[in-house]
């Protein structure tokens, strides 16, 4: 089996070391370069060509999000993972809309981060658990909302089911037999039927409610 290449960037090295040493023991997982900061994660990255890119979103001369808007602009396919300690829906969403594939929290790294990386490479979403309980706890009024699925269209909510099985735009629009285009526009008229802010609340909608769909 290939091994799944991987660039490290964080401005701690000992948080960064424990990483790679969590990403190092597994098969497969080959760690091609680490960065300590924003710029240097970047040059990194479009040196090496990862599978996938594990950033920090506080980083010096260029924030992980920031990383990630100048690969997207420079059309690069690379999957990615990034870490925070904060417990931010609005972060989260901006990562999301930017086709951010993990999101998870550093306290919980060292449980999340082989099988983030492993479903980022496969075009998945991964968010820690422990991120969706905090935010839950933060919107327990929200959460208990019951779902307005009569205002939804039979595809909208196939699709909201695919969404719910973590499948990714690409896998979706082949299912549905649809463009990925396509698939994103009927993503943000799910959203505003259902008023819902962003695609990490799509997501997080879609896992609540599956059992209902």
């Amino acid at each position: 089996m290939e091994n799944l290449k991987v660039v490290i960037a964080d401005d701690h090295p000992m948080f960064r070391g424990g990483v790679r040493q969590a990403l190092e023991i597994e098969n497969n997982l080959q760690i091609v370069g680490e960065a300590s900061n924003g710029k240097e994660a970047l040059e990194m990255i479009l040196k090496y060509k990862p599978d996938v890119a594990v950033l920090d979103i506080n980083m010096p001369f260029l924030t992980g999000l920031e990383v990630v808007k100048e690969l997207r602009l420079a059309k690069e396919k690379i999957e990615i993972v990034l870490l925070t300690m904060f417990d931010d829906e609005e972060i989260l969403n901006e990562a999301m809309d930017l086709d951010v594939k993990a999101y998870i929290l550093k306290e919980c790294a060292a449980l999340d981060i082989v099988h983030a990386v492993r479903l980022a490479h496969n075009g998945r979403n991964y968010v820690s658990p422990s991120l969706i309980s905090k935010l839950n706890d933060k919107k327990k009024t929200a959460a208990n909302l019951k779902p307005c699925f009569k205002e939804l269209s039979e595809k909208e909510i196939k699709m909201l089911k695919l969404i719910a099985e973590s499948k990714s735009t690409k896998e979706i629009a082949e299912e549905l037999y649809l463009s990925p285009k396509t698939v994103e526009n009927y993503r943000y008229k799910i959203c505003e039927k259902l008023k819902l802010s962003g695609s990490y609340s799509l997501l997080k909608f879609a896992y609540e409610n599956k059992h209902a769909l």
